[in-house]
């Protein structure tokens, strides 16, 4: 391999990181800004909550879904918002693994090509194939 050549790959290694870098950071960025402004919007419309601790109840049945988080979020109910930061938390990762999936096609490596999709497809079946279960 020339030195032309190894410098392009170093350039591309750390253009990839730096948008990685940047991605990660907005994600929980973006994340956290979401939860805050839910907890925010919890706090004031449930200024003295009473709490029954003998009693367990999960989470109501529409924060259960997706579908049921994105009707809550347009209804901007805090509990939905709350659960869409969480999603979008979990989503980071998630996307930064699909980054890296293309970036390493774009750079045609297929043996991390190969090893990354291997990766995502487990992240994919940890997150959805208990759905089918």
């Amino acid at each position: 391999m020339s030195d032309t050549t190894a410098a392009q790959h170093l350039k591309a290694d750390q253009k990839m990181d730096a948008i990685m870098g940047i991605l990660l950071r907005s994600g929980v960025i973006l994340a956290a800004s979401i939860v805050l402004i839910g907890g925010i919007l919890f706090l004031v419309r449930h200024k003295t909550p009473v709490t029954d601790y003998h009693i367990f109840s999960g989470e109501p049945s529409d924060l259960r879904s997706i579908a049921g988080i994105f009707a809550d979020v347009k209804a901007f109910r805090a509990r939905g918002l709350i659960q869409l930061g969480l999603l979008v938390l979990i989503a980071t990762p998630v996307a930064r693994v699909v980054f890296s999936l293309l970036a390493f096609m774009y750079q045609k490596d297929w043996k991390y090509v190969f090893f990354t999709a291997i990766v995502l497809g487990l992240l994919l079946y940890s997150l959805l194939g208990s759905a089918g279960a």
